[in-house]
């Protein structure tokens, strides 16, 4: 039989009145009983195909549907007003849920660590620019614009117009230099040597000094040893007698204060242009206590017990000049090593591919 208006005016009423029935059922299951895909409300609107005066029909089915909406939106507020009243009374002595806390970055907290190290005796920590002139990075280092040695560094350059300008120096006073303006290419600091003659300079050329510089460093290397953006410690002492003794036992000290007691230094011969002599430092394994044997095998982290953590030396009698400090008066040595790998070096911590280290896998960084 076909459905007229009057038959459904009926079934909205009947609806009506059993939706005000509803006492038993939460707004999302009313939700779904009268306005779900097979709800009541789109079954009812499938009669309109069969109802004549169709314009009529569809505003007696929009008010209702708006009469559902209602409905249900009172039956939720009335249901959080309920739920509240049975909440008023709250403990504020109760403890509260702690919200997850992070921690400091693996690196940051070597660097604090190697910070404190160096400041209980004496270390003045500093910290210089990353992007420098190139030559604080590489000129007042002894290394002039076409030397073979600045080849090893893989230097990132900034695309800048280059403003060179000559570097003058009071014939009379090597203490002083004259106050034209440096210039010249852009790098992104290799290494944190760059602030050697940036710290004479900040202490206008009168030692003594005692400096440690910790900043980040770039260089075209990419590999499980080699990240282009790594951190460095640069060591710097300069004073009157200053000699290799002083330098080996401040490496004795530090290897001790990070690594453990017992843990020793040894100095290579080597080469590096801001130093003369040079050394390469090696620390003594803590796996094998040095010895290169394992349980009757090679150790197998160090091979041969000792570990190559950076360079050293004697600061170069031309550095000390670019810093306006007399050679023949005073003497210092410098160090510089890689704090990730000086850090991956650490008992326990096995780490065979710095890369991790700035990898954000939180499953990786939550280890520490």
């Amino acid at each position: 039989m076909k459905t007229t208006l009057e038959d459904l005016t009926a079934k909205i009423e009947e609806i009506k009145t059993q939706l005000s029935q509803e006492s038993n059922i939460n707004s999302e299951e009313l939700r779904i009983k009268y306005l779900g895909k097979k709800g009541q409300f789109n079954e009812l609107s499938k009669l309109i195909k069969e109802i004549d005066d169709k314009k009529t029909a569809g505003q007696l089915l929009n008010d209702l549907k708006k009469h559902i909406e209602t409905s249900i939106a009172d039956e939720l507020m009335n249901r959080s007003a309920s739920s509240a009243d049975r909440q008023q009374w709250i403990d504020l002595t109760a403890p509260g849920i702690r919200p997850s806390v992070g921690h400091m970055h693996p690196i940051s907290q070597a660097i604090e660590e190697v910070a404190s190290i160096f400041e209980k005796i004496g270390f003045t920590r500093v910290r210089y620019p990353e992007v420098d002139w190139d030559w604080y990075a590489f000129e007042s280092l002894n290394m002039p614009p076409d030397h073979p040695a600045r080849d090893e560094w893989e230097t990132f350059f900034v695309d800048m117009p280059d403003t060179t300008q000559p570097i003058e120096y009071d014939a009379n006073n090597p203490r002083k230099r004259h106050p034209s303006l440096v210039g010249g290419k852009i790098v992104l600091t290799p290494h944190t040597s760059n602030g050697q003659v940036r710290e004479m300079e900040r202490l206008n050329s009168t030692p003594p000094i005692r400096m440690v510089n910790i900043a980040r460093c770039y260089r075209r290397q990419q590999d499980v040893t080699h990240t282009q953006m790594f951190h460095q410690f640069e060591g710097l002492v300069v004073d009157k007698g200053i000699n290799i003794q002083h330098l080996k036992g401040t490496l004795d000290y530090f290897a001790q204060e990070f690594y453990g007691p017992g843990t020793k230094s040894r100095i290579r011969p080597f080469h590096f242009q801001f130093t003369e002599p040079s050394f390469e430092v090696d620390f003594s394994c803590h796996v094998c206590g040095g010895t290169g044997e394992k349980d009757g095998d090679k150790c197998r982290f160090c091979k041969s017990g000792w570990h190559e953590v950076g360079g050293a030396g004697m600061v170069h009698p031309n550095v000390l000049k670019a810093g306006g400090i007399d050679p023949n008066e005073y003497t210092g040595f410098a160090f510089g090593w890689g704090v990730e790998r000086t850090y991956t070096l650490k008992e326990g911590l096995n780490i065979d591919d710095i890369r991790l280290l700035y990898s954000g896998d939180l499953r990786f960084l939550k280890q520490f």
